[in-house]
């Protein structure tokens, strides 16, 4: 059995697509300015993933008509989306000192970094916080034993929420867990009050 890659440019050469050449960086900076505008966002351009599946035609001019007909003002809308975002960052790039560099660097190696590692430590703290009670982080020999801290007298455990999907059925833990999910904007908690 032979096995071999297709890379993404070889895919888009053999479909005849249109290629555009970029300056280096520029697709980046394009990139990084729409994850702000939202300007290819389904609402803006459509669900890419189904609106190749209803597609029935096989050239890249086929599939340039039938889109524009679904869609005429998508790229026009998009770009418009994207063009107003980057005169907005312009003005904070243009703005970035060396000093918020090294702010900016201080506070990912110094503060998101540590609160990133030590944030079992906040939610232990949050839920103890929330009922009253006193807390302290496992010891060593604890956390060999998969106890992560206590709340009052209590240990517990602390996993992803991902783990409740999980198989774990060779897996026993006999203290009370407490399941989080990081996002973005913090991490949203989930245990049982009663536990504690």
């Amino acid at each position: 059995m032979k096995k071999f890659k297709i890379s993404n440019d070889e895919v888009a050469e053999l479909s005849n697509a249109p290629q555009y050449e970029f300056p280096k960086y520029v697709t980046q900076v394009i990139n990084l300015v729409n994850s702000n505008a939202g300007g290819t966002r389904p609402k803006v351009v459509g669900q890419m993933s189904e609106l190749v599946k209803e597609f029935d035609g096989k050239t890249i001019d086929e599939w340039i008509a039938w889109y524009t007909e679904r869609y005429p003002n998508a790229v026009n809308d998009a770009t418009d989306k994207i063009w107003n975002m980057y005169e907005t960052m312009k003005s904070a790039f243009n703005a970035i000192t060396k000093e918020m560099v090294e702010n900016w660097v201080k506070d990912l190696v110094y503060g998101k970094t540590f609160c990133g590692l030590k944030f079992q430590t906040a939610i232990i703290s949050a839920i103890a916080s929330q009922l009253n009670k006193e807390w302290r982080e496992a010891n060593p020999e604890e956390e060999a034993q998969g106890i992560d801290g206590f709340i009052g007298d209590k240990p517990l455990q602390i996993k992803s929420a991902t783990y409740k999907l999980e198989a774990r059925l060779s897996e026993t833990i006999d203290v009370p867990i407490v399941y989080y999910d990081k996002k973005k904007d913090g991490i949203n908690i989930e245990y049982n009050p009663q536990d504690f």
